[in-house]
């Protein structure tokens, strides 16, 4: 057997308890090797149910720490690890809480999931120097012109819009009273958010309403000003037909000011005689 086969088998059976330790395996002492290897096997599994714990700890306490260990686990077989790095690993668990049936009565949890993993991504997204106010200020004050600039957003936002309400799921999951936080909470209101890393390196989750959602979806993915405020205007109607007020970018925009999340422009500034109508 070459050694990347001996790699493949040694990994396999690292994964896979019903299966006995790769061929060549020697203890020093003749001893069996099975016992030996159980204690690797067993600390590999535990080391990455902890990382996802880590990861996790709303979504943890959502499901009970039983319950959380067992889907883990599972994942961590299903999914092993492609990095190294552990705190780069349990992006796919969303995806594993959506195919568990026994979990349906509670369908906001993979959304819960994907809030968390939005948070760990913040946290160790690349850095970016905010947008010096004066350059911000300049911008604000030609403001046909920055209609038709795009703008490039800290690497660490992540835009989550969800069917449900998953902010105040997950604020609740961290509260000390967890059962009196649930209470106030309609899980079917759908509810949308922020996620990013503020120049002091705190994470913060941003409650966003819906026309919000969309304006700031439409910049990340590169459309310009104008698109993105189409975007909002275009955005479904609320809920339970409550009345949509009118799309008010400016607490938004200081919201991002605040939190460092304007960090430069894709495109240079456009020239005086540049017709508007071409550029959106």
């Amino acid at each position: 057997m070459n050694a990347a086969a001996t790699e493949a088998a040694f990994a396999a059976a690292l994964l896979d308890p019903t299966r006995p330790p790769p061929p060549g395996l020697r203890a020093w002492n003749g001893s069996d090797v099975g016992p030996r290897f159980d204690v690797h096997r067993n600390n590999l599994l535990a080391g990455r149910i902890e990382g996802l714990a880590e990861t996790y700890p709303a979504l943890r306490r959502a499901l009970g720490d039983a319950v959380f260990r067992a889907i883990a686990a599972a994942h961590v077989r299903r999914c092993p690890p492609r990095s190294p790095v552990l705190y780069d690993y349990g992006g796919e668990l969303a995806e594993e809480l959506a195919a568990q049936a026994p979990l349906a009565d509670a369908p906001w949890l993979p959304d819960l999931a994907r809030l968390e993993w939005a948070r760990q991504c913040a946290a160790l997204a690349a850095d970016a120097e905010p947008l010096a106010p004066a350059a911000i200020a300049e911008a604000l004050a030609a403001p046909e012109a920055l209609l038709r600039r795009r703008v490039r957003l800290h690497p660490s936002l992540t835009v989550l819009a969800s069917r449900h309400a998953v902010v105040s799921l997950w604020a609740a999951h961290e509260a000390e009273d967890l059962e009196a936080a649930l209470a106030a909470i309609d899980p079917d209101r759908p509810e949308a958010a922020a996620v990013l890393r503020a120049p002091d390196d705190a994470v913060w989750v941003l409650p966003l309403a819906p026309a919000d959602a969309a304006f700031l979806a439409a910049l990340q993915a590169g459309q310009c000003w104008q698109a993105a405020w189409e975007a909002a205007a275009a955005r479904p109607a609320l809920p339970r037909d409550e009345a949509a007020p009118p799309f008010d970018p400016v607490p938004l925009l200081a919201a991002l000011i605040r939190h460092g999340a304007l960090v430069g422009w894709l495109d240079a500034p456009p020239s005086p005689t540049d017709d508007p109508r071409s550029s959106a």
